[in-house]
């Protein structure tokens, strides 16, 4: 292989009929001669005009080159052999069988990738997408009905963008990743948790297309079960004399997984939702220890698209507020706050982070803050408050 030089070169003007054009030659550290256009030249007196250059400000625009070339960020520089569409490729193999992500994980990313990313990147070589090519590509980016993408949406492109391109330095020997320097869209976010009363709960169960159904609602509302770890639940992890279900599995994207967390948990079972749970044991078929709570059509896992839609009608039926699936959870995390300190709330919920379990304490019911308050405002000796003076004031 040829040894590296550091990079080298010149300006020089090329006078035409019309006007005169500075260029630029110079040599990469890899040997390769490169003949570049800088711009109209300017030879007259005072500022030139905009996109004009004059020999100064062309040897400036040279030796802005060459010191990317010495850093190994020019692009192009580096000849990689693989087009984005290689690098996507290689990517979601890699989280697939080398980091074994969860299937609906992977389906999320490939629905990315071939919808948004492809289009816009899929036969450019990886070096020659720039941090600013990234950027126009990321102000026009819309959905596929050409709404705009809300802010949240389109920082995620941005991370799996950055994982695409990470792991092709690591593969391909792209010198940068583009996406590193660019700033993500800044995300709002009220903190506010919408939940289900009790009462809401059992109108939405007396709404359910049918009695399992109904089950699965009270299950989640007051276990705290995720809809996938609801879809997996075994008769062998509910158990009734122990007053708890254990939840050992999820079920998503047509494929059996872990629990979000990682780890199998246990969480207390409450008399309502033991009751739900023995009346379903009553179907009188399916109810050994390896068969499935919740029975599919076939008698299989439950389709998580259908139960979603069949929730959607019970919701209008009952006349509730549109709340998601995911808000029977919420119900759970937002009740237990009040009750059990956060550590078990967040062992019972699953979270792998603490953090993510604070966002229920302001759910948690302090009706003596009141009091400390006037307390701590108190004056020494006096049973009230009185008016400031207008001096005081």
């Amino acid at each position: 292989m040829r040894p590296l030089e550091p990079p080298t070169g010149h300006v020089y003007r090329r006078v035409g009929k019309r006007r005169s054009t500075w260029y630029a030659k110079y040599r990469l550290p890899d040997g390769r001669q490169v003949q570049k256009r800088i711009g109209p030249a300017w030879t007259e007196r005072g500022r030139p005009p905009a996109a004009h250059y004059t020999k100064r400000t062309a040897e400036a625009w040279l030796r802005a080159v060459l010191d990317e070339a010495r850093r190994g960020t020019l692009p192009g520089l580096v000849r990689t052999g693989a087009t984005f569409a290689d690098a996507a490729a290689e990517f979601l193999r890699y989280v697939e069988h080398d980091r074994s992500i969860k299937p609906s994980t992977l389906t999320d990313y490939r629905s990315i990738v071939t919808a948004h990313l492809l289009p816009a990147f899929g036969a450019m070589r990886v070096e020659e997408i720039t941090a600013e090519k990234i950027e126009r590509w990321r102000a026009a980016v819309t959905s596929a009905d050409g709404s705009p993408l809300s802010n949240r949406t389109k920082n995620k492109l941005l991370v799996l963008l950055h994982g695409v391109f990470r792991r092709a330095q690591k593969v391909y020997g792209l010198p940068v990743n583009p996406v590193a320097g660019i700033e993500r869209h800044p995300q709002r976010s009220s903190g506010d948790i919408e939940v289900f009363s009790v009462e809401e709960v059992y109108a939405l169960a007396r709404a359910a297309n049918s009695e399992q159904d109904a089950a699965i609602y009270v299950t989640a509302a007051f276990s705290g079960l995720r809809r996938g770890e609801l879809v997996a639940l075994r008769w062998r992890d509910v158990d009734f004399a122990a007053s708890a279900i254990r939840v050992r599995a999820s079920y998503a994207g047509g494929a059996l997984t872990t629990p979000k967390s990682g780890r199998v948990r246990s969480v207390p079972m409450s008399p309502d939702v033991a009751e739900t749970l023995a009346q379903v044991g009553q179907r009188g078929h399916a109810t050994s220890d390896d068969d499935l709570v919740f029975l599919g059509d076939a008698g299989g896992y439950l389709d998580a698209s259908a139960l979603r839609r069949r929730y959607d009608r019970a919701l209008r039926r009952a006349g509730l507020r549109p709340l998601r699936f995911h808000d029977l959870r919420h119900t759970f995390g937002t009740r237990m706050i009040a009750r059990a300190d956060i550590r078990r709330v967040q062992e019972w919920m699953g979270h792998a982070d603490v953090q993510t379990t604070m966002r229920y304490l302001h759910y948690a019911p302090r009706h003596d803050d009141a009091a400390l308050v006037a307390e701590a405002f108190r004056r020494d000796g006096l049973s009230g408050a009185r008016p400031l003076s207008e001096a005081e004031g």
